[in-house]
Parts: C-alpha cells; structure tokens; sequence
C-alpha cells in the first residue's frame, strides 16, 4: 500500500499507545505520514512524551469529542485495554473502566464524526480448555476479568458501530515504551536486573512481530471491511519457549528462568491454556500469510526445556540481539525500523 493510498484515511487517531501494540503502532504511521498521526495514552502516563502524543483518558468522553472537533480524525486504531491480569482480577471496576468504558467513548466520537474504527481485541476471550487454533465463530470463554471485559467491549463495538472491524491479536512481539512491559520486554528486565521469572509450559499463544500488524492493521483502516478476524501468528509459543528465548538471545543467566505448568501458579490470575488463533480468515482476505513465524528464524525455536542452557561458543546474546532478533523481522529487511531508532528503544 503507497501513502497515496491511505490519504483518505488521515488524519488517524491511535488510542492507547503506551501498550505494545499502540505504541510501536503510532511511530509506523507517524513515520509513514508524518504531521498527520495523533496517538493518545492515558493522562497517568506522563514519561511517554513526543511530537503527536496527547494525554487524555480514553474513557473521557468530552475530551475526546474535543479532539475530533481539533483534528477532524477520519479514522482511529483503537488500542486501549489494561491488559495486566492480576490489576484486572483484583479491580474489576478499574478493567471495566479501561477496557468498556473507553470502547463505547472512542465508538460514539468515532460515529459523530463518521471515522473509519479498527478495535483491537484479544486472543484471551478464549479459555485455551482445548486444542487451540481458534477460529472467529468459536464460542468466547475467557477465565479472567480481562478476558471478560474484552468479550464486552467487542459486543459493544459489534452492537454500536457494525461496520468498524475487530481485530483479535496475540501476544505483539516488539518494544515497549519503558522497557518492561510486553511479552519481550517483561521477561527481559526480570532478567536484566538479575531476578528469576516463572513462566508457563501449558499457556500457548500465536504471536506475531509488530512489523507484520502494523500492515495489517493499514490495509484494514484504508479498507471496508466489518466483523471480527483473528491475527494469530503461525507458530505457537508456550510463555516458557518465549523466555526460554529472551534469556538465550539476551545472554542471561539461564538460572533465572524457572518453569511450572497453570495449575502449580497460584489461583490469581486464572491462566489460559491453548489459546491459538487461526488466521485462515485473514489470509483468504488477504490473499497470502502476512505473518512471519516469531521468532523468524528457526534456529531460536526451543525444541525442549533446557534448549537456553546450549549456548555456542561463538554465540553472545545481548541485548543489542534482542532488538535485531526479537523485536524486529531479520527476515524482512524494509521494515527493520519501522520508524524506531535502536537509539530510541536504549532509552
């Protein structure tokens, strides 16, 4: 897709950017069409500061029909959702606030002003009680207060405004604003700061390199398209094979990580199991796979648990790799930036 064809599209509001998803979201647009890319993140955010960036609380109504009034948005890329398990179990209000509340606002500016929405869902409205591979007419089961709250902002945006699309994403393997949040990041700075992390052999997700969403979730705000579609990547990873993978790539001790199956965590947070996603809706659509496997190349796929204790001689894992490898698609060189410097994710 050229700039010349997204220009019917601008300018574009991107709500939530200090998650993973928002945020590695905004700099690919802002990059692509600078000067014509807003992203929003919550007022209690105050160090995720730039050009384009704007505080406000997605649930704010009047602040953001005033931010429509401003910029006359003609499409918006709803990324906003808590998606911290254990804040949701514990405050419900506060995840229904986050996670309903600011949906039904962004849907009702979104239908004043006539804007193009793509909404932003999950892979956790599924409980993963079986064999994975989800498809779209599945029935949602989710076992935590996040995953249930999702199920109610994706029937409110299904019953509001019918023709925006919803799109269900996994785990989006790329950098976070403050460097410990996401996947990646999460495990890296337990790592990095020389403190052990547990993770999951049982809880298996379809993730996918925010390169690859950041064109999909293009190619669905310039289209028309309505409904729901599932963005899972094509290679499930367990949480466990994740950080088995950061700690390789990142050169961490290989002590540090530390494996129990769902059952033996605790009963705060309710773990999912299985929950990957078929995407085979998407690439009928689409015409071809616009997911590569995460991570991209084979030789950092753990074929067993004690795979991160093998470390060749020649190998040194830092995190410099982890940026190359892990957050970015070696594979596909036009997109190795994707409007962030190494520079700028060091900070």
């Amino acid at each position: 897709m050229t700039a010349d064809d997204f220009q019917q599209c601008l300018p574009l509001l991107i709500t939530g950017i200090s998650g993973v998803a928002g945020y590695n979201a905004f700099h690919y647009f802002q990059r692509r069409y600078p000067g014509q890319v807003i992203g929003t993140r919550a007022r209690q955010t105050f160090r995720l500061l730039g050009p384009g960036i704007v505080a406000l609380d997605a649930e704010d109504l009047n602040a953001l029909r005033g931010l429509f009034r401003r910029y006359r948005f003609r499409s918006v890329l709803n990324c906003v959702g808590n998606c911290a398990l254990k804040s949701c179990e514990l405050d419900p209000a506060m995840a229904r606030k986050l996670n309903v509340a600011s949906a039904w606002a962004i849907v009702q500016v979104a239908k004043e002003f006539r804007a193009r929405l793509v909404h932003l869902s999950s892979d956790l409205v599924f409980s993963g009680s079986g064999h994975g591979q989800y498809v779209e007419t599945d029935p949602v089961d989710p076992v935590t207060v996040y995953g249930k709250t999702m199920v109610e902002a994706e029937a409110l945006v299904r019953g509001e405004a019918p023709r925006a699309a919803i799109l269900r994403i996994s785990l989006p393997m790329g950098p976070s604003f403050n460097r410990h949040a996401g996947a990646i990041d999460w495990i890296g700075s337990r790592f990095r700061h020389g403190r052990p992390a547990t993770l999951y052999f049982d809880e298996v997700r379809s993730c996918t390199y925010c390169d690859d969403l950041n064109r999909v979730f293009e190619r669905f705000l310039a289209g028309d398209e309505s409904g729901l579609y599932h963005l899972g990547g094509p290679r499930p990873n367990t949480l466990y094979q994740i950080a088995q993978i950061v700690n390789r790539v990142g050169g961490y001790d290989p002590d540090l990580l530390r494996g129990c199956l769902r059952h033996q965590a605790g009963p705060v947070p309710p773990r999912a199991g299985n929950v990957t996603m078929n995407s085979d809706k998407l690439i009928r659509l689409l015409g071809q796979q616009p997911f590569r496997p995460w991570p991209a190349e084979p030789e950092l796929w753990p074929p067993d648990r004690q795979w991160h204790y093998r470390r060749p001689a020649e190998e040194h894992g830092s995190f410099q790799q982890i940026v190359e490898r892990l957050y970015r698609c070696p594979l596909r060189a036009e997109s190795r930036t994707a409007g962030l410097s190494t520079a700028t994710i060091a900070q």
